[in-house]
């Protein structure tokens, strides 16, 4: 199928603050092999988009320069070679880039279809934060039933999603977040405990609440200005998952030896730069392991605020405050 008509789509006048974007006209993408282009009903908006419109968050090379990691909306064109999806499907799909836009081209195996009765506003909300919380916090740390874990920022799109997950699959959860308000939410949401950080060390309370142990697991978007406590949090053979630097990406003080006397893991990961085969797999998990939670609705996403394309602006900069609970998303309809 041959796309030729233009579309709406979110240009980069620079790199700086949100009145760097605006809306422009350009043509249509066409599928490569092994894509599919998406008439994009609703898009997600994410920290990784924030750092991109800075200059602070390069795209691959083989990347869409337009923003946008997440979309929502109906296949109208296949690539060569692909045939598990079929034009008119809905579907969700984790973008490389070109998510800000009325169409959108993507790996047929990044997508997946709506959950049942999910409209196009709640399947977008989706997929960055599913694809990452599993990717790093079930597939790396090797999160299991019966085993703790921490995760910061729980307020967050991430956190609202990992909180959710870490419960339903019979972790005991723990948080922190930037207010009362945002605390019970993330109780509200299946955590054992929110912890103030603005009031509370996270760290004593973890220890007071696990008899001293610690816990098995600490999903990190602060790094440097955490790194030391977070060792400190953390039990025997525990992990720590680092997947964004807000509190800078340099340790300078850090002191590794926790690591050593309680034979701790450090890992990390980044999900944009992973091969479509490694997305893929994460897909195929989601899609049998996740789907069926979010359907029985035991899992749903938490959606702060839903503005229309013209207002991506005023997104980034409720991006920018930290003061939403959970996602916020662009309205293409």
């Amino acid at each position: 199928m041959s796309l030729s008509k233009e579309m709406r789509y979110v240009e980069l006048t620079g790199f700086g603050g949100p009145d760097v974007m605006r809306l422009a006209n350009g043509p249509v993408p066409q599928p490569g092999a092994g894509e599919v282009v998406v008439e994009v009903e609703a898009a997600g908006v994410n920290r990784p988009d924030v750092a991109q419109r800075s200059g602070n968050y390069p795209p691959p090379k083989d990347a869409s320069p337009i923003l946008g990691l997440e979309v929502a909306g109906r296949v109208v064109a296949l690539g060569e070679g692909v045939t598990d999806v079929t034009i008119g499907d809905r579907v969700c799909g984790l973008a490389n880039g070109g998510g800000y836009a009325e169409y959108c081209a993507l790996p047929a195996g990044q997508v997946l279809a709506f959950p049942k009765s999910y409209d196009a506003v709640k399947a977008a909300a989706l997929p960055e934060t599913f694809f990452t919380v599993w990717a790093n916090l079930f597939q790396m740390a090797g999160l299991t039933e019966g085993e703790s874990v921490l995760i910061h920022g729980g307020s967050s799109g991430i956190g609202t999603t990992a909180i959710q997950l870490a419960s339903a699959f019979g972790a005991e959860v723990y948080a922190t977040a930037g207010s009362v308000e945002k605390c019970r939410a993330c109780e509200d949401l299946g955590a054992k405990r929110a912890i103030n950080y603005r009031e509370e060390d996270f760290v004593e309370v973890i220890k007071a609440e696990t008899g001293g142990r610690g816990v098995d697991t600490i999903l990190d978007m602060i790094g440097a200005d955490y790194f030391n406590r977070n060792l400190s949090a953390l039990a025997r053979d525990g992990c720590l998952s680092i997947i964004a630097f807000l509190g800078g990406a340099v340790a300078e003080k850090a002191n590794l030896s926790p690591i050593m006397v309680k034979r701790l893991t450090v890992t990390g990961s980044t999900m944009r730069p992973r091969t479509a085969e490694e997305k893929r797999a994460i897909r195929d998990e989601l899609r049998d392991q996740v789907w069926p939670l979010l359907e029985a609705g035991k899992v749903a996403p938490v959606i702060h605020t839903v503005l229309p394309f013209d207002q991506v602006a005023e997104a980034h900069r409720l991006m920018e405050t930290s003061s939403h609970i959970g996602k916020i998303i662009l309205d293409l309809r």
